[in-house]
């Protein structure tokens, strides 16, 4: 598997990145439960295959869940290999609104108990959406205590990791994060991350892009789930997804791996984060990263694409 060396962190990591939410269980309308063993086993699976870039979060799950399944997967294997890298991010605690730097800190604390490290080379805030700008580069808040938890070298890299990018924008902006992660917004239905990904990648900055499948509808299709983006989306994105869904089927190539290569072939992305549920899923996965697509396929493609007005960060 193509590896990438991350902005100007000097982590290399894998094109394909684990996304870990889908094994920690999840509340809410867009939730699910997740089943320990298969969790757990779905990390061991990828452990073994070529991905060597592990995505999860202190928030994945109830008492972070995820994190938990992946130190158990750890523990299992012999430890962590040389060659895979583990990011994780911080949140408030479960059920709470606290995102101060002590919150972070401890955050961290628990990220690294439950993952059975000592350090992690990357750290991210997370969907810092939650909280205003103004708090989190208030002195005393979470980007000062990243930034000390890097001077102290208990990580190599700090990120921030969310969804809207004008948001994101103004966090790279301040000139402390080292990467940066956005979901749903570079897809083939939305190109809403292109200029944050573009000004990101002449600073230097590492990119990640999450959740090239949408929520699920540019994966599993219409039928299955006929909404982009978890519902955030417009009607207009869903129509167009039905439309891809067809083209694809003429050239007989799964709308999935289209989805999935849109993202891998992009200059602008470092490593695309893909959730997965379940070990099936890991060799599923290599193999739409694998499938041949011709040129004229991504043509009719990318004439389908939504006008801008209806991309999630219509105008940013």
């Amino acid at each position: 598997m193509n590896t990438r060396t991350l902005g100007s962190t000097g982590i290399v990591v894998t094109e394909l990145c684990f996304g870990a939410s889908p094994i920690g269980s999840l509340p809410g309308p867009v939730g699910h439960d997740a089943e320990d063993d298969r969790g757990v086993a779905t990390v061991e699976a990828v452990l073994s295959s070529p991905i060597r870039f592990i995505d999860t979060s202190n928030g994945y799950g109830t008492d972070g869940q995820s994190e938990q399944r992946i130190g158990i997967a750890l523990a299992r294997t012999g430890g962590l290999p040389s060659d895979v890298v583990i990011a994780t991010k911080v949140d408030p605690a479960t059920g709470g609104t606290d995102f101060s730097g002590d919150r972070v800190r401890r955050s961290f604390e628990e990220s690294l108990e439950r993952l059975g490290l000592d350090r992690v080379p990357l750290l991210h805030l997370h969907d810092p959406e939650r909280i205003t700008f103004e708090e989190g580069v208030a002195p005393g808040g979470p980007l000062r205590a990243l930034v000390d938890l890097k001077e102290r070298g208990l990580v190599d890299a700090i990120g921030v990791a969310g969804g809207p990018v004008g948001l994101l924008r103004r966090y790279l902006d301040t000139g402390e994060f080292d990467v940066v992660l956005s979901h749903n917004r570079l897809t083939l239905l939305d190109r809403s991350a292109e200029p944050l990904f573009r000004t990101a990648r002449e600073r230097g900055i590492g990119v990640l892009n999450a959740a090239p499948y949408g929520g699920g509808i540019l994966s599993r299709g219409v039928a299955a789930v006929p909404r982009y983006a978890y519902g955030l989306g417009a009607a207009e994105a869903v129509e167009a997804a039905r439309a891809m869904e067809a083209v694809c089927a003429r050239y007989d190539v799964p709308l999935g791996a289209a989805a999935l290569q849109f993202s891998l072939r992009s200059d602008l992305v470092d490593s695309t984060v893909v959730g997965m549920s379940d070990p099936t899923r890991i060799a599923a996965t290599e193999a739409l990263a694998a499938t041949p697509i011709p040129d004229p396929l991504w043509d009719e493609l990318a004439s389908l694409l939504p006008a801008p007005a209806s991309w999630l960060d219509a105008g940013e």
